[in-house]
């Protein structure tokens, strides 16, 4: 792919939402050699080398994805950075932040700056998240300074949950020596060996074992225990997916501890009983939990608990799904649908300003990991846009995926909300 390039281009007639910036208005925004030259209400900016007719869509800043995995190096036969990050840009993410399980594990300065170089061939940027413990074994840290110096935005052991007390300690003290966020996947494996989905009626019904709520909150308590203990210490909690591990990040966040959060849009549409016919792929971690904990969730979206939307965008292929749902891979794809499920069912149905939708994809996780320059359009930072069209209603469908694997629960769903174009550094990536 080739994106479009000019040295000034001229969004017109859009209007903008720039929480960061606190702009909810009709402006004009003018892109000049990868920067945000000015905004202005409109018709005031003249003189660019191209306009893009905005009219009728929301100007953003470009979309960032805290959790995505791009499996690269070694698992090709699920995503390419090619792909994936062609995937999304058709998503409106102008930014991706890749997980370190891969073959072989991120957990070096050299595979992290493998991952930067650009024949890889990445359609939007990509921020390397390096492993947090050699091999994301658990037992002994990784360099966490060479892994910072190299372009690693932060570290975690995704998939893999720091259990023992004394290094995720030691991960925390370093990290915040060096300002550097500790990503966990708060899952206690003692305690959800040989699950495959939530514990609940349903796993009862189906014959399942289940993972309990309480796997994932004794993790986020421990952790956040730890940062209001250590000195400068950042936490970061991936896809939280409970209502009681929300209560351990309110306790943080109270405590002014540095603890941020995500959640997927899953996890913020679909409960266990969607689970239908052992259907692999409903099957991700953690997974589709209880409607008391959608409920919560959909209140810490509107109450500024949680920090971002992320979309734990895990692809795998045919052969990995297609068995019986105790075997099948955890995982869904996500980045082609995270928008219009947050506009449909945040933002439509629950009523929940658009601006904050923004926020959790903006500026929200431009905060968690300091991702500087982005975030927001103010003058001077990259040119990264997303725009898209809220009321656009649309289905989804798998086959037409741009992503190499298919696996969704969402295929067929009636979606309102679309993504027009993606601007990454000022070149226009989506549509090719």
């Amino acid at each position: 792919m080739t994106p479009r390039t000019t040295t000034s281009l001229l969004i017109k007639g859009g209007y903008l939402i720039d929480p960061a910036a606190r702009v909810d208005a009709p402006m004009d925004v003018l892109l000049r050699d990868g920067r945000v030259a000015d905004v202005a209400p409109p018709h005031r900016i003249k003189g660019a080398d191209e306009t893009f007719d905005a009219r009728g869509l929301i100007v953003a800043p470009g979309f960032i994805d805290l959790h995505v995995h791009l499996r690269e190096p070694g698992q090709t036969h699920k995503e390419t950075i090619i792909t994936g990050t062609t995937a999304a840009a058709s998503g409106g993410f102008t930014s991706v932040c890749t997980m370190p399980n891969t073959v072989p594990v991120v957990d070096s300065a050299e595979w992290v700056e493998w991952l930067r170089r650009p024949e890889r061939g990445a359609v939007v940027n990509v921020f390397p998240i390096a492993a947090a413990t050699h091999n994301s074994k658990g037992k002994s840290l990784s360099d966490f300074r060479a892994l910072q110096r190299a372009g690693a935005l932060a570290v975690t052991d995704d998939g893999r949950p720091i259990l023992e007390d004394g290094i995720m300690r030691e991960a925390l003290v370093l990290g915040g020596e060096l300002n550097f966020p500790v990503v966990q996947h708060a899952e206690d494996t003692r305690m959800t060996e040989g699950c495959s989905m939530h514990a609940g009626a349903l796993s009862y019904r189906l014959g399942l074992r289940g993972m309990t709520a309480a796997a994932e909150a004794s993790i986020v308590e421990r952790d956040v225990l730890l940062a209001m203990q250590i000195p400068n210490a950042r936490l970061h909690v991936a896809h939280v997916s409970t209502a009681d591990a929300l209560k351990g990040v309110r306790r943080g966040k109270r405590a002014k501890a540095r603890v941020t959060c995500e959640v997927t849009p899953h996890h913020f549409t679909l409960t266990d009983e969607d689970i239908r016919d052992y259907d692999s792929n409903f099957k991700m971690n953690p997974p589709l939990r209880s409607a008391s904990d959608l409920e919560a969730i959909l209140v810490a979206l509107a109450d500024g608990t949680v920090d971002a939307i992320a979309t734990d965008h895990a692809p795998h292929a045919a052969h990995e799904k297609q068995v019986e749902f105790e075997r099948a891979a955890f995982g869904i794809t996500g980045l082609e649908t995270a928008l219009a499920l947050a506009i449909t069912r945040l933002h439509r149905e629950k009523r929940i300003p658009l601006a904050r939708v923004v926020e959790l994809f903006t500026a929200g996780p431009a905060r968690c990991f300091d991702l500087r320059g982005r975030g927001s359009l103010g003058r001077g930072f990259y040119a990264d846009v997303t725009l898209f069209d809220p009321g656009k209603k649309w289905t989804f469908e798998a086959a037409k995926s741009v992503s190499k694997s298919k696996n969704t629960p969402f295929d067929g769903s009636q979606l309102t909300g679309k993504v027009v174009a993606t601007i990454v550094g000022g070149r226009v990536v989506y549509p090719a």
